[in-house]
């Protein structure tokens, strides 16, 4: 039988190339449920060629046409992100495609979770503000949550699922995006269009920006402790510019295991969606001797703070892991928008966590005000880094 798919993302990077995967393994998968944000052009063609049952748009602008277009192809439509939850609930799928970007994506993963769903996570903030629960959702659950980011995926391949018997560290490599190497006195005057310019990997804009900061990789270790239930210590992050090698794990016996490949999303989409099958796929092999050389640095933790502001709420704990990243998606937008300088970005977000009050062992609410709070906090922010 064809694993059925519900794909939440599906018109930014990760949810095209999740549709690609289903493309050349049609046999395989069966679509029934697309969600989008404002993406519609996208979100008809993406209809038209895999018809779902179901169909949910986010953007407030564009719930008519996203009517319109459910009607057109016979599906049953969601509007907004409330829309997202009831998408989850009311239908029937074997595996969710969580892809998408922020503290959206929280509430319908822990729907799919509890409606039996295997969990394909590539929405990090999901288990950023909300690991603890997420993940014993899932363990109750009997719901395995298996990581399609390309450093967790690395790793739950390094170790064969998500088995850390006698595992040391996890190390996390990143590519120390645009502006490795620069100062803060270089970086004051830095536009979006500076930090979208990423040198390896072709990603949606927030994401992009978070990797400029290294926000993203202090995501990413936040997860990382959340899925293979490890220490924040436990893991550690490395700069590979050439982003060959996704990520390694080291045993306590000094044996260090890496996963190598392409810089193409399509492998760890591909290994999760067929887990714990291996199928040829349509890409030639990796060359080593094309590559030439790997390199690898220390992350410059002091020109790059946002990576210790993310270690500083992983173990600080209870809502500050929200506050975290609800005040650094303000940021981000703000940056992209022009409100505020880049070097503005991380003086937001210290600021935000200096102000909040934690709530210790929130529940799913508490996190909810947690996030309402540090946006609002954000927005009303005084740019004043790069003045």
């Amino acid at each position: 039988m064809k694993k059925r798919l519900l794909i939440l993302g599906s018109t930014g990077s990760i949810g095209t190339k999740t549709l690609d995967v289903v493309e050349d393994f049609p046999d395989r998968f069966e679509v029934v449920a697309l969600a989008a944000h404002s993406n519609l052009e996208l979100l008809k063609a993406q209809c038209e060629k895999f018809r779902p049952q179901a169909v949910c748009l986010t953007c407030p602008t564009c719930l008519e046409e996203g009517a319109a277009l459910a009607e057109r192809i016979g599906a049953r439509f969601y509007p907004g992100e409330a829309g997202l939850v009831d998408l989850v609930r009311e239908c029937d799928a074997d595996l969710a495609m969580i892809a998408t970007v922020g503290f959206v994506g929280t509430l319908p993963t822990v729907e799919a979770i509890r409606r039996g769903m295997t969990i394909a996570l590539a929405n990090k903030e999901v288990l950023v503000t909300a690991g603890d629960i997420v993940m014993g959702e899932a363990r109750q659950a009997g719901v395995d949550v298996l990581p399609v980011d390309s450093e967790h995926n690395a790793i739950f391949q390094c170790l064969g699922g998500t088995q850390t018997a006698g595992v040391k560290r996890l190390i996390l490599t990143a590519s120390g995006g645009p502006f490795r190497g620069m100062n803060r006195d270089a970086m004051r005057n830095l536009t979006a269009a500076d930090a979208l310019k990423h040198p390896t990997w072709t990603m949606g804009a927030k994401i992009t920006i978070d990797c400029s900061t290294l926000m993203n990789k202090g995501f990413e270790v936040m997860e990382a402790a959340h899925l293979f239930n490890l220490s924040i210590d436990q893991i550690d992050v490395v700069v590979h510019p050439q982003s060959t090698i996704h990520s390694m794990v080291e045993y306590v016996d000094g044996s260090v295991i890496a996963q190598l490949g392409m810089t193409d999303m399509y492998f760890p989409i591909q290994n999760i969606l067929l887990y714990p099958e291996r199928l040829p796929n349509r890409f030639p092999p990796l060359n080593l001797a094309m590559l030439g050389q790997m390199t690898f640095f220390e992350p410059d933790r002091d020109n790059f703070p946002c990576l210790n502001y993310a270690y500083d709420a992983a173990r600080r704990g209870g809502t500050m892991p929200a506050v975290l990243n609800g005040a650094n998606e303000v940021a981000v937008a703000r940056f992209m928008a022009g409100e505020i300088g880049y070097l503005d970005v991380p003086a937001l977000i210290r600021a935000a966590m200096e102000t909040h009050e934690v709530t210790d062992n929130p529940d799913l609410q508490a996190i909810c005000d947690a996030d309402r709070w540090a946006r609002g906090f954000a927005q009303s922010y005084s740019a004043v880094a790069s003045a």
